[in-house]
C-alpha cells in the first residue's frame, strides 16, 4: 500500500469534499457542520476551504483520502484552533491520527500559537488521543451545533 501525507491545496478541493463528505456520513455527531449543509456547498466553497492559510493536512492510501485534520486561525488571535479530525474506520488504529495531530500541532506551535480543539462529549476515543498529546479541559462546554442535545468539549494544549 502507498500511503501519502500532505497538505490540501487548491488542486485538491475535490478531494477534500469527497472526504469530508465521507467524514460526515461516517461520523455526524463529531462536527459542527451536517451532512445536508456540507452536500449543498459549492464547488467555489470547497475550492475557497482547500486554499485558505491555514493547512488541511491528509492521508491518502493508495490515493484514497482516508484521513484528514486541519487548523484555523481566528482573525488576531494568538490560538489556533485543530479542527475536522477523522479517520475512515477501515484506516483506523494505524496512527494516522496521531501523526496528523503532531503536525497540526507542529505548524501552530511554528506560528507561536496556543492551540485548542473541540471533541464531542462521548467522543472517547478522540478524547483520549487528545489527552495522551497533552491537551487538557478547559472547563468550557457548548452545543455541538444548534438544536443538538451534545455539547463539545473544549481542550487547550499544555506546554
Amino acid at each position: 500500500m502507498n500511503v501519502e501525507v500532505r497538505t490540501i491545496t487548491a488542486d485538491d478541493w475535490s478531494l477534500l469534499r469527497d472526504v469530508s463528505l465521507r467524514a460526515l456520513a461516517d461520523s455526524p455527531d463529531a462536527f459542527r457542520t451536517t451532512l445536508p449543509e456540507a452536500k449543498a456547498f459549492t464547488d467555489d466553497l470547497w475550492l475557497q476551504r482547500a486554499e485558505g492559510p491555514s493547512p488541511i493536512r491528509m492521508v491518502l492510501e493508495d490515493g484514497r483520502g482516508v484521513a484528514m485534520g486541519g487548523a484555523f486561525t481566528p482573525p488576531d488571535s494568538t490560538v489556533a484552533y485543530i479542527w475536522g479530525m477523522w479517520t475512515a474506520p477501515e484506516a483506523r488504529g494505524r496512527g494516522y491520527a496521531a501523526g496528523l495531530l503532531t503536525d497540526l500541532v507542529n505548524w501552530c506551535h511554528a506560528r507561536d500559537l496556543g492551540v485548542r480543539l473541540h471533541v464531542t462529549e462521548g467522543n472517547d476515543a478522540a478524547r483520549r488521543l487528545y489527552v495522551v498529546h497533552g491537551f487538557k479541559p478547559t472547563g468550557v462546554w457548548e452545543p455541538l451545533r444548534e438544536g443538538s442535545t451534545l455539547r463539545v468539549e473544549e481542550l487547550q494544549l499544555v506546554k
